[in-house]
């Protein structure tokens, strides 16, 4: 039998991330145009190509866990169980008066406990050899453990599952709760992401691939999306998680809305292993999908939140992606906020997702920071918000992103009325 598809809307946010660990700081340092980047903290790079991320400063694990409780744990899941009790707080939920065989979590991220498996494995290799594991190891390192711990911590027994398509995870986490919800499968899930990834291997591994900036004279200014002199991205940690509801469930607890899920596309660039389709295909077909799953024209877009990683390859594609969407529209804002935040990889489709719902409540376009000289010939196509935000009446908004591997996630906002 055909049910009609339920509004699904954003009730609740939170945010651990390189520019501060909740949503109000976070958002009011994306408007002020402050770098989360800095030289590394957690270990000696005196060896490695790059030596700056965009690191969690003042994160404390003893505000969520008891002490034996957070042992349990990898840094990734410290993080996401941190954004949610945020988020769930936001929303006002009191899970006591609904009902929590139909409320979810969704969960992505693209390295899971990356940190604990290199311990791991020093401990194994630095001693006698013999097998003397922790017993959180497994559970540790595999990346569906944050969906499953915050179900834990609160007795939510609905749908339950961890999204993995590298830097679109978040994203494809979104989408997949907006899907369920108004599918009529659930009332409510947690959706988000979370990544840890600042170690040896995490940076050792990019710099090998060639992604990472190595602009070490200057951390701040690293990442510099859309500028003729960008030379890669900077590994950013952190999580960011959003409470998406049914329209019915939200007014029937007088919740305070936040804005509407739209549509959401997904695509692929069947194109190589870690490099875009040089033409942005994958990612005009993410955007055509949204676009259609939301039921608007492209001119209807007033912001997009883009991947902008600030490599060389990467932005080049998706600006060709965007002009064959929207064409020259120079009224278009668009902003790469991995100018601030850095690259938080799994993570990244989350933390933008809030600076996108944000944009639209505040109707403020968030700034694209660094870039000093953008390819020539895409001065004039769009407005890439340079330099500080704008005051800007925000209806709808995008936000892209796009994972090793080819895959394409996009997830469209809109003003609730």
């Amino acid at each position: 039998m055909n049910k009609e598809l339920k509004r699904v809307v954003i009730t609740g946010m939170g945010a651990i991330t390189p520019l501060g660990n909740s949503v109000y700081d976070f958002w009011n340092n994306i408007v002020a145009g402050k770098s989360g980047v800095d030289f590394i903290t957690k270990f000696d790079t005196t060896n490695f190509k790059t030596k700056f991320a965009a690191e969690v400063k003042g994160f404390n694990a003893a505000a969520y866990f008891e002490k034996n409780e957070a042992r349990k744990y990898d840094l990734f899941t410290q993080y996401a169980v941190a954004a949610a009790e945020e988020a769930i707080q936001h929303a006002g939920l009191d899970f006591d008066k609904l009902n929590r065989n139909r409320i979810g979590v969704i969960w992505g991220s693209g390295n899971g406990g990356i940190g604990t498996f290199q311990d791991q494995l020093e401990d194994f290799f630095k001693g006698d050899k013999n097998p003397r594991f922790n017993p959180y190891f497994i559970p540790k390192i595999i990346a569906d453990i944050p969906s499953g711990v915050i179900s834990i911590r609160h007795g939510l027994r609905g749908l339950n599952f961890s999204t993995i398509s590298a830097c679109a995870s978040a994203t494809n986490a979104i989408i997949d709760a907006f899907t369920y919800i108004r599918l009529g499968k659930a009332d409510l899930v947690i959706a988000g992401g979370s990544e840890a990834p600042i170690n040896e291997s995490g940076v050792g591994g990019f710099n090998a691939s060639k992604a990472l900036s190595t602009h070490n004279e200057d951390p701040q200014q690293a990442s510099r999306p859309f500028d003729v002199k960008r030379d890669g991205f900077v590994i950013g940690e952190g999580a960011g998680a959003l409470i998406i509801e049914s329209l019915d469930s939200a007014l029937a607890r007088g919740a305070a809305i936040l804005a509407e899920v739209a549509g959401g596309g997904m695509a692929a660039d069947a194109y190589h292993l870690t490099g875009t389709h040089p033409e942005g295909e994958g990612a005009y077909l993410g955007m055509l999908d949204a676009l259609d799953d939301a039921a608007i024209d492209a001119s209807q877009i007033d912001y997009i939140n883009a991947h902008a990683t600030s490599t060389p390859l990467g932005d080049e594609s998706e600006l060709k992606a965007m002009a064959r969407v929207f064409g020259e529209r120079s009224s278009l804002h668009i902003s790469g906020t991995k100018s601030m935040t850095g690259h938080l990889l799994g993570a990244a489709g989350a933390i933008e997702a809030i600076i996108t719902v944000k944009a639209i409540q505040e109707n403020i376009v968030p700034p694209t920071i660094n870039t000093d000289e953008v390819e020539p010939e895409w001065k004039n196509i769009f407005n890439l918000s340079l330099g500080k935000a704008q005051s800007k009446e925000i209806n709808y908004a995008m936000s892209n992103t796009f994972g090793f591997g080819g895959h394409i996630a996009t997830v469209i906002f809109k003003k609730y009325v």
